[in-house]
């Protein structure tokens, strides 16, 4: 039974490890230090088609994702956090107005 579960595993992960190589998910810049009331903006870009949606992602140092925004197109803003999504250009930005240490956080995105 133990060798059973064990193949299950195995196979979860090459599946997982294959889907992973066809969607390639890069966000810039890769870190970046500002200082309080300063803007920024953080771009993600994919490189094949999707069906479902994007979704932007914050981790506090020592915590679990907080999710943050989930668009399917379009833009959405929730404070002074804002989100753009341009499937055709397989885009998305996140932009931050007016930083507080509270924001101090890295920042994710994904797609499905």
């Amino acid at each position: 039974m133990e060798t059973r579960h064990g193949a299950s595993l195995l196979i979860l992960y090459l599946h997982l490890a294959w889907v992973s190589c066809l969607q390639k998910v890069e966000q810039s810049p890769l870190s970046l230090k500002i200082q309080e009331g300063e803007s920024t903006t953080i771009n993600c870009s994919y490189t094949e088609t999707i069906n479902g949606g994007l979704q932007w992602f914050s981790q506090d140092p020592g915590q679990g994702l907080t999710s943050l925004f989930y668009l399917t197109s379009g833009e959405k803003q929730n404070g002074r956090l804002r989100s753009r999504y341009n499937m055709k250009e397989r885009h998305s930005s996140l932009h931050i107005t007016n930083a507080q240490p509270r924001d101090s956080a890295t920042y994710l995105c994904a797609v499905e």
